[in-house]
């Protein structure tokens, strides 16, 4: 018995060791903007007590275009669209609140409403009366509930692999491990402030039809942007059974009028192509567009095809009116 308690004490001992040995510090948003930030980059003080990074590119008088990144990313993920779209319209990107290199509030109210009432405030400050918002993932949830808070707003709305619809027990049973994970409340006490390199880079080369895609540089990114202080508060309390979600209905969404495209990869591994199915269905006069062979993120995928797209339908809503032969 003594022996057996030995070789449990042991192994308990080794364990406790890796995980302390697994720990990360936060990583100081001074540091961070060092590596992420660019020349383009802004902090925009708001009164609630958000410091937001954001990029705003473009000619000042051209149609202006919003763009929201998902859950854990950041502004860098709409790069390949920035870079395509900067010459013909105005381009704003930002991080979103706990996520890239914007502080974060009170962890309570972490969610979609926030998120709504961020884009709302930087826009405003930024003089911007009318714009198409964007939204990935996380992020398209923020991009139609914001059509559903703000319609006046909006003179269009571009939704990229959006989140939004519950999932089905057999949509949870295929998530990429990470979810799974940070779906448990145990595991994710664990997990807080250990090192996820190895779960981010599972994650991400799950979010790629190519999962070469996802680069160390990439991989990188991710988990050190994460560590910014109170970041990874921040995702715990999104990942905590849907605090500060909102889920999308048919009815609901009946009700947006905005000019609405729709963008989906077909190998999602994260949110089906059925859920683009359901948002077109429910948005009156939505435009859907597949791409068999992306995954979770099509702008980067297939960047250039993407942006091609969303410039089409960007030319149509921005079209000047022809008045009608009399």
């Amino acid at each position: 018995m003594r022996r057996f308690l030995v070789v449990l004490l042991t192994l308990v001992a080794i364990l406790a060791a890796g995980w302390f040995a697994l720990q990360r510090a936060d990583i100081g948003y001074d540091r961070l903007e060092l590596v992420y930030a660019n020349s383009d980059s802004r902090i925009l003080p708001l009164e609630n007590g958000l410091r937001v990074h954001y990029r705003d590119v473009g000619p000042r008088d051209a149609p202006a275009i919003v763009l929201v990144h998902g859950f854990s990313s950041s502004l860098h993920t709409w790069e390949p669209w920035v870079a395509n779209l900067k010459r013909d319209y105005r381009v704003i990107s930002l991080d979103l609140p706990g996520h890239g290199l914007t502080n974060c509030l009170d962890g309570d109210r972490i969610g979609t409403e926030q998120f709504v009432e961020t884009v709302d405030a930087v826009t405003r400050a930024l003089g911007v009366d009318k714009f198409t918002l964007a939204g990935n993932s996380m992020g398209g949830g923020v991009a139609w509930a914001y059509a559903l808070a703000h319609p006046a707003r909006l003179e269009g709305l571009v939704l990229v692999d959006a989140s939004g619809w519950p999932e089905t027990s057999q949509e949870e049973q295929s998530d990429p491990l990470v979810f799974k994970l940070l779906s448990n409340p145990v595991a994710r006490r664990l997990m807080k402030n250990t090192d996820m390199t190895w779960l981010v880079r599972d994650g991400l080369r799950d979010s790629f039809a190519n999962p070469d895609l996802a680069t160390d540089e990439m991989v990188y990114r991710y988990t050190a942007l994460a560590r910014a202080p109170c970041h990874r508060d921040a995702l715990m309390a999104l990942t905590s059974g849907g605090k500060g979600r909102i889920w999308a209905t048919k009815e609901t969404l009946s009700d947006i009028k905005t000019p609405t495209l729709i963008l989906h990869g077909e190998q999602d591994n994260l949110i089906p192509v059925a859920a683009a199915r359901k948002f077109a269905d429910a948005i009156p006069g939505a435009e859907l567009v597949i791409y068999p062979d992306a995954g979770h993120l099509p702008q980067e995928e297939l960047a250039e095809e993407s942006a091609e797209d969303l410039r089409s339908f960007l030319s149509d809503i921005n079209a000047p009116e022809t008045a009608s032969a009399g």
